[in-house]
């Protein structure tokens, strides 16, 4: 890939289309179709619940990894609707190493469309890596976020959670921190190379206060029970340095 094929995908922006289709099996196929057939009888009243399918995704395993929400087809130029601002293509690293140029085609189809893009791709080779680096080269220049799948299980899962959380508020996926002051020492002592939260928790037991640690000789430091020399040395170094930079 030369750097005027990387231009055209920044600007412009079917593991599983016929040729794809046409590599897997009869019987998986069969069973897909029969789950899929099922799904559909719903019609569209589910459509804003649902993960709307590509019909170029017929016969791909993970379709059967898709539980915990719908999902039905629909005439879409990605290969899963995710929401109204979020979609997802889905690449095979076999197929893709097959046919490179093909997420270079899929991209252009797609152009602009869409605040959230995400690139589902199965790992299926035995040395993924330097596809996965051109891949996540591409990427970055077309504003796609990358989401690597081990199994056909992960990959449905990954599509399952993207579709749950479309109406959720950020906070339901942000870390949940703890607001009062003992977890706060703890999380401050925990940031300093090697020391756990049973060190942290033995300090703060033994100095009493975290102002006591502070104040504490390298030496006492090394005295509490499970901290040791090398930990002490950390802590007290890190306790202790000038936070102006000469």
């Amino acid at each position: 890939m030369d750097e005027k094929d990387l231009e055209e995908i920044a600007a412009n922006a079917d593991f599983w289309d016929e040729d794809q289709g046409s590599s897997s099996k009869q019987s998986s196929s069969a069973e897909v179709t029969s789950v899929i057939d099922t799904v559909s009888t719903s019609g569209h009243q589910h459509q804003t619940s649902s993960i709307i399918v590509s019909s170029r995704q017929r016969g791909n395993p993970v379709l059967r990894s898709i539980r915990s929400v719908p999902w039905e087809y629909g005439d879409i130029v990605p290969d899963y609707l995710l929401g109204q601002t979020t979609c997802a293509l889905y690449l095979s690293l076999r197929y893709h190493e097959l046919k490179p140029t093909y997420i270079h085609e899929r991209l252009k189809q797609l152009g602009k469309q869409f605040q959230l893009r995400v690139l589902l791709i199965q790992i299926d080779v035995k040395d993924p890596y330097p596809s996965l680096k051109e891949l996540t080269k591409i990427c970055l220049l077309t504003d796609l976020t990358l989401m690597p799948a081990w199994s056909f299980e992960e990959a449905g899962q990954i599509l399952e959670t993207y579709k749950s959380y479309e109406f959720k508020p950020p906070d339901m996926i942000m870390e949940k921190l703890d607001s009062d002051p003992y977890s706060k020492m703890i999380d401050a002592l925990t940031s300093i190379k090697s020391v756990n939260k049973t060190d942290a928790t033995n300090l703060l037991s033994n100095f009493g206060s975290f102002v006591n640690i502070v104040s504490a000789s390298e030496e006492d430091l090394g005295l509490c029970p499970g901290v040791g020399p090398l930990k002490a040395s950390r802590i007290y170094r890190f306790l202790n340095e000038s936070f102006k930079k000469h």
